[in-house]
C-alpha cells in the first residue's frame, strides 16, 4: 500500500522576520538550499556559503529572482581562515548573525576493512571538524551579544547502524555530541544550539550519485513509503531557528519516518 502523498508546500508565516541567517553548503538542490529558501520565505535575510562558485551563484540568483534578500560567500569548512572570513563578512552584511545553520557534510560508502585513512579523514574533517569550526566561530560571535541560535545537521545514522557508513556515522554521531556539549557551554549566554537528524531526503543530486536499488530500499524503510522532501527537513530547521523553540537547546530532533 502506498503511503500518503507529499504534503502541500508551506506558505511563509513571518517566523524569521528580521533575522540574519548564515547557511553552509546551500548551493545545489539539497537540504541546504531548501533551508535557505524556507528561511527567506519566513522573512530572514540570508547569507549562503558553498565551495562551488557557479552553483552558489545560481542559488543566489534563483532566490533573489523570487524577491529574497540573499547573498553568497565561498567557504570551505575545512579551512579555519575561510570559516572566520564567512562569519566576519556575513556579520558585517547582516548587522550581526542571529542564526547559524551548519549544513556542510560529506558522505561516501566503503566497508571499514577496505577503507583508506584518507577516506576516513576527509569525511571526518568536513562533516565533524567542519561543523566544529563553524559552531565555534558562531559561538564566539553570538555569546558576547547574549543571543543567537546554532543549528547543526546530523543524521539518523548517528544512532542507527548501516553497513559501509562507519566514517559518516561516526562523524554524525560526533555532531550530535558536539551539539549537546556546546549547548551547555552557550546556554548561560542566551545562545541555543540544536541539531536535526534526517533519515532520507530526496533530491536530484542524491539520485544521480546513488544506486537506485539502495534508494528504493531506503524508501521502503520509511513509514510513509517515501523519502522526505528537502523542504520538510528545512521546516524543522525553521522551527528551531524561530522563537517557537525558545526552550530547546542541546536537543537532537529526528526528522524521520523510519520504522523502529
Amino acid at each position: 500500500m502506498m503511503g500518503p502523498a507529499v504534503p502541500v508546500y508551506p506558505v511563509g508565516r513571518n517566523l524569521l522576520t528580521g533575522k540574519g541567517i548564515v547557511i553552509t553548503a546551500a548551493a545545489g538542490s539539497g537540504i541546504g538550499f531548501a533551508t535557505a529558501k524556507r528561511c527567506a520565505e519566513e522573512g530572514a535575510r540570508v547569507v549562503i556559503s558553498d565551495i562551488h562558485d557557479r552553483r552558489m551563484a545560481e542559488a543566489v540568483d534563483t532566490l533573489r529572482s523570487a524577491g529574497h534578500d540573499v547573498s553568497g560567500l565561498i567557504c570551505n569548512v575545512t579551512s579555519e581562515t575561510e570559516v572566520q572570513n564567512l562569519i566576519d563578512t556575513a556579520a558585517e552584511r547582516l548587522g550581526g548573525i542571529d542564526v547559524m545553520i551548519n549544513n556542510a557534510g560529506l558522505g561516501g560508502t566503503a566497508e571499514l576493512i577496505d577503507m583508506a585513512d584518507d577516506q576516513w579523514m576527509t569525511v571526518i574533517d568536513v562533516t565533524l571538524n567542519g561543523t566544529m569550526r563553524t559552531t565555534r566561530a558562531a559561538m564566539r560571535h553570538m555569546m558576547p551579544r547574549g543571543a543567537g541560535v546554532i543549528i547543526n545537521n546530523s543524521s539518523v545514522v548517528g544512532w542507527r547502524a548501516q553497513k559501509g557508513q562507519s566514517h559518516y556515522a561516526a562523524a554524525k554521531a560526533g555532531v550530535m555530541a558536539l551539539t549537546r556539549c556546546s549547548a551547555l557551554e552557550a546556554a548561560g549566554s542566551g545562545v541555543r544550539i540544536n541539531c536535526v537528524a534526517p533519515s532520507f531526503a530526496n533530491h536530484p543530486f542524491l539520485a544521480k550519485v546513488s544506486d537506485p536499488d539502495l534508494l528504493a530500499e531506503l524508501e521502503k524503510a520509511e513509514a510513509f513509503g517515501r523519502g522526505a522532501e528537502p523542504w520538510e527537513v528545512a521546516n524543522v530547521m525553521v522551527f528551531l531557528a524561530s522563537d517557537l523553540s525558545s526552550y530547546m537547546t542541546g536537543e537532537v530532533v529526528s526528522v524521520s519516518s523510519q520504522h523502529p
